[in-house]
């Protein structure tokens, strides 16, 4: 079964209320297995807008990805990121 992804690219704007919602986010992303491959390091942008912070997480399925961002859990999250950031969360799935 294919691999599923989050892509996520973001602009921090109050980075207090973010740390919210890192911490928020962590049971979700636990409860869904997520594996973080890419998380705010080092980028550099070759074409097209760009964020500051670009992040890749990766499900065993779409279905998973899907489940994780749809949860309660990460809805209360997501309240947060709301209040803090610009972001752009694209799911992908997986070869």
């Amino acid at each position: 079964m294919p691999k599923g992804y989050w892509i996520s690219r973001v602009d921090v704007q109050d980075a207090e209320i973010y740390k919210s919602y890192v911490a928020a986010a962590a049971p979700a992303f636990e409860k869904y297995g997520a594996r973080f491959l890419a998380r705010g390091g080092r980028s550099e942008s070759l074409e097209g807008v760009t964020r500051s912070r670009n992040v890749l997480i990766e499900f065993e399925s779409l279905a998973q990805a899907h489940a994780c961002y749809h949860s309660p859990e990460y809805a209360k999250a997501r309240a947060f990121r709301e209040k803090s950031a610009m972001a752009d969360l694209i799911l992908v799935e997986g070869v």
